[in-house]
């Protein structure tokens, strides 16, 4: 089908659910609240399988009693859930992905008793303060706020889609599409199982294009839609100096320190301007002018992001915030060495760890960027290993370091002028009556190539929630007046017919 469109067109404007009564949303948020309440207390650690199931459980339920037929789908890990309009012929099909499960949680890390039961705050001028929820009985507030692990990333966005469907229902309302959904239950940990699934389902999953609902707006406020994001991979470090743990006075001068080694060998990777000195690493990227045009359009406040985040000076692998984000990055997430804090000791330590991420972009291969970084630390004068040295490596190579890594998550880019772009874009504009922030790469990462690569068609993300929703963090949250934006959102996403 896609390939016979040659525009799309938002129409029927004046129907959309922006015209109608905001009182018919706000009831619709009411509802939302209890759902997510009862969704959010099921906890969603992806290392705990019988958390999955009892989430795989309730959301069966509620696209079963919603008219979806779903499906719970084996995986090398652990199962995907997956629903769908019955399938028309003629019809656009879009495919929506979501993820259901969360990070852990570490309760003593909250301002609440249990993360996974939600609470309910309004902002006061040093913070939140809690508030009982009686008190949305006379009204509700969007600027109030509802605490708990993954009411933000991800099921916020999924309540709004099925209360989305709800009020459609309600308002009679008939679906220009076949519509799909597919929730993963690994995105947290990695997804995986994903792209073994992908080409085992293909065909269930089989669509003309693909929306993703994960991750924060624009801090702008605007509408927000990105149409790629970065990919992932990630080095494990490790140098090594005596075979145990010496007393420095004794052994300092003497035996060699593996954190210094180690703080060698990372300070050759970049320079004094944070980019990466290792030859190739960005080949084949360029920015032209209309990409610069692009990237300018996005309402960012370089300033405003290093007061934010508290410093002064960015690095310079591009000379604005949205131009960084078209590298590949070099990322130190860890370092160990030793002990540290009140456990100090006066010690040579054994060995020093450095983990590293590499964010990829579409013109960036992930495995060959790992081989220029072992290169580039082999020719620092260090004999790679996969293993922990043995004895007899020790004696015979004076600087040994052991490398770890981990699979090439993707990354992805879809056009900006791509016609169900177009149409994604025009109807969040004719939604809310605000310019659309398009933003061209965001900077995390989303494992959605599996779909790009196998089913073969565009993937756009439109992100429903808050921007300072402190996700993957101790005290994550999700702004009422995001539930509304979702819920308009998705209504007038499934409802707005493509013109061909």
């Amino acid at each position: 089908m896609f390939r016979t469109i040659l525009a799309l067109l938002v129409i029927g404007v004046s129907s959309t659910l922006a015209a109608q009564d905001s009182t018919k949303v706000k009831s619709e948020v009411a509802l939302a609240i209890t759902d997510l309440r009862e969704f959010v207390a099921i906890p969603n650690d992806a290392l705990i399988p019988d958390d999955i199931d009892n989430n795989l459980f309730w959301l069966k339920k509620q696209f079963d009693k919603r008219g979806f037929n779903s499906a719970i789908l084996d995986t090398e890990g652990l199962p995907l859930f997956f629903a769908n309009t019955p399938m028309k012929d003629g019809k656009t099909t879009i495919l929506f992905y979501m993820h259901l499960d969360g990070q852990g949680v570490d309760a003593s890390k909250w301002d609440q008793p249990n993360p996974y039961n939600t609470v309910l705050k309004k902002p006061v001028e040093n913070g939140f303060e809690t508030v009982d929820f009686s008190a949305l009985n006379e009204d509700i507030n969007y600027d109030w706020r509802l605490f708990g692990r993954s009411t933000s990333d991800d099921k916020g966005p999924i309540v709004m889609f099925l209360h989305a469907l709800d009020l459609l229902k309600k308002d009679d309302k008939e679906f220009p599409y076949n519509i799909k959904i597919i929730l993963d239950s690994e995105e947290e940990k990695g997804s995986k199982s994903l792209p073994n699934a992908v080409k085992q389902y293909r065909e269930l999953l089989a669509a003309d294009f693909l929306v993703i609902s994960d991750g924060p707006s624009h801090g702008s406020g605007l509408p927000t839609m990105v149409y790629g994001c970065r990919g992932i991979t990630t080095l494990s470090l490790t140098t090594y100096g005596p075979i145990k743990p010496q007393h420095s006075g004794h052994y300092g001068n003497y035996a060699p320190n593996p954190g210094f080694r180690l703080a060698h060998l990372l300070a050759s990777m970049k320079d004094t301007d944070g980019k990466v000195t290792i030859p190739g690493y960005y080949d084949g990227i360029f920015i032209n002018d209309d990409i610069q045009a692009v990237l300018k359009k996005v309402p960012d406040d370089d300033a405003v992001i290093k007061e934010k985040l508290q410093f002064k000076t960015a690095e310079k692998v591009g000379s604005y915030y949205q131009e960084s984000l078209q590298f590949p990055s070099l990322n130190i997430r860890g370092l160990s060495s030793g002990w540290t804090g009140d456990a100090a000791r006066t010690i040579v330590p054994e060995s020093a760890t450095a983990e590293l991420d590499l964010r990829l972009v579409p013109e960036s291969n992930g495995n060959r960027l790992k081989k220029l970084v072992k290169e580039h630390i082999a020719k620092q004068g260090f004999k790679v290993l996969d293993h922990v040295p043995t004895n007899a490596e020790r004696l015979q190579f004076d600087k040994l370091i052991t490398i770890t890594e981990r699979g090439v998550t993707d990354a992805f880019r879809t056009d900006l002028d791509n016609p169900y772009g177009v149409f994604l874009a025009n109807t969040l504009q004719s939604t809310f009556g605000q310019d659309v922030v398009q933003i061209r790469i965001m900077g995390g990462t989303v494992p959605i190539s599996p779909f790009i690569n196998e089913l073969k068609i565009p993937a756009f993300i439109v992100p429903m929630v808050n921007p300072d929703n402190n996700q993957h963090s101790p005290n994550e949250n999700l702004k009422i007046g995001q539930l509304a934006y979702g819920i308009r959102a998705f209504y007038n996403i499934l409802s707005t017919p493509l013109q061909k």
